[in-house]
């Protein structure tokens, strides 16, 4: 009688390496996971105490949704390695919000409960959607992903934004592209190489994290690594529900959101399909219920905690690609460590302090990576007895770069469908999924699974 293995994601690690690697995972993702916190609580002037609680409220709800989206519990979580985030499809909305003073921080709240509740009851209706996504889609909205982050790994390696915020708004970022960013970020890329080329083991498996590290002494020894504020920040410090107060349930703000809910839903999607070719388990209707329907309840979570919707994170999707480290074990990891940091904020505090140009080289090859697995996808597709595959992927990834490439192509629509038009893997789910449907039809829910399960065999040959 044959022994039966262990599938890759439900593989176990020793401790240290699972340590080890899910801090990998949490480097990746901290600089996206603390943004939005910054940006809202920015927006709504608070000090410097309150924003601080914002911050520990999103490492906390980061980690607590992150372990029940790897782990699993009841009907929710994908049981993939994926690292769950405030998304920054909620940034516009919350920020037209916080501009209210009959809605502000707390009505921010309630619209994010609102579409909590919301995501969770029509995550079932959501995954019926999967039949839309064959290979020509998915592989389509995986290479708008990949080329999407890539504009995040380049501005993380000149040392962050091209602009920073002035007194008249707007202004150039005098450090950016620094002579300096620019070579350790370099330096980080190729320490990447080198050990993914000559490293073997466990080694070639933490080459991110090994390049992080190696960038972050050199940023320090170059006197470019900023612990200010580490002294003030606490040692403990509890997340506990409605810390700012009971929320504001206004139903238009709570539609707006629940429009954004669906926005994430649709991204995910392509990051839940994107995680099911790199480790080579399908994603079938079930398996993508239960992985949204952690979007959802993730999101209510938030509101809840102090902080906002929450959605998978691209970056981590990346380094899956990268380290070739499936279990979903490591993720869980991360999630513990985010948890951690939410409630022992001297060590966030001493994550915060790598600078984003360290970040940038690793982001090069992880991003790179999401739009090689779009591009292998792509490959498989057939273009010769159904020729219109071309056209569904050449116009989809066109949608897909505007916002990329034209950031104010959208600027006289109106602001409420600002999270449908800024959001590139958006736009290209939908030119996609309407092409494919206008020259190919509807395929049928087992013609999508047969696909699916032949792409996954495909990717695991590889």
């Amino acid at each position: 009688m044959q022994a039966k293995t262990t599938h890759p994601v439900d593989e176990r690690l020793p401790p240290l390496e699972l340590l080890l690697l899910g801090l990998q995972h949490v480097l990746v993702m901290y600089a996206g996971a603390v943004a939005v916190p910054l940006i809202v609580g920015g927006a709504l002037k608070l000090p410097k105490d309150q924003i601080a609680l914002l911050i520990n409220a999103d490492l906390f709800a980061c980690g607590v949704v992150t372990l029940i989206q790897t782990l699993g519990c009841w009907k929710f979580g994908i049981r993939l390695p994926v690292m769950m985030g405030v998304t920054f499809a909620s940034v516009s909305p919350m920020l037209a919000m916080a501009g209210n003073p009959d809605l502000g921080i707390l009505g921010i709240y309630g619209a994010v409960i609102g579409a909590g509740v919301f995501g969770i009851v029509v995550a079932p209706l959501v995954s019926r959607l999967l039949p839309l996504f064959p290979p020509v889609v998915t592989g389509s909205i995986i290479t708008v992903i990949g080329i999407s982050l890539m504009r995040v790994g380049i501005n993380w390696a000149a040392g962050g934004q091209p602009t920073v915020p002035g007194p008249n708004g707007p202004q150039p970022n005098p450090a950016y592209g620094a002579p300096e960013h620019l070579a350790v970020a370099g330096l980080v890329l190729l320490s990447i190489l080198l050990i993914l080329r000559f490293g073997r083991g466990f080694l070639a498996n933490i080459a991110v994290l090994a390049g992080i590290v190696v960038g972050f002494v050199v940023a320090l020894m170059l006197g470019r690594v900023n612990f200010a504020g580490l002294e003030q920040a606490a040692w403990i410090a509890p997340v506990l529900p409605f810390q700012f107060g009971w929320p504001i349930f206004e139903p238009v703000a709570v539609l707006t959101m629940c429009l954004v809910m669906l926005v994430v839903m649709i991204e995910s999607t392509g990051m839940f399909l994107a995680l099911g070719e790199l480790t080579g388990r399908t994603v079938d209707r079930d398996t993508l219920a239960r992985g949204l329907r952690v979007d959802g309840l993730g999101t209510l979570i938030g509101g809840i905690f102090n902080t906002f919707p929450y959605t998978s994170f691209s970056q981590n999707v990346g380094l899956v690609g990268v380290t070739g480290v499936k279990s979903r074990w490591v993720c869980a990891m991360g999630g513990a460590i985010l948890l951690a940091f939410g409630l022992f904020p001297k060590m966030a505090h001493v994550v915060a302090s790598v600078p984003q140009f360290v970040l940038g080289g690793a982001g090069i090859v992880m991003f790179g990576m999401v739009a090689a697995t779009g591009i292998r996808i792509l490959a498989k597709v057939d273009y010769e007895k159904q020729r219109h595959n071309a056209q569904v992927v050449a116009i989809s990834i066109g949608f897909g770069m505007i916002p990329l490439v034209a950031d104010k192509f959208w600027v006289q629509m109106p602001k409420a469908l600002a999270p449908l038009l800024h959001s590139g893997i958006l736009l290209a789910s939908i030119a996609a999924v309407a092409l494919n449907v206008w020259f190919n039809g509807l395929a049928s829910q087992q013609d999508a699974a047969t696909a699916a399960a032949s792409a996954s065999h495909a990717s695991d040959a590889a």
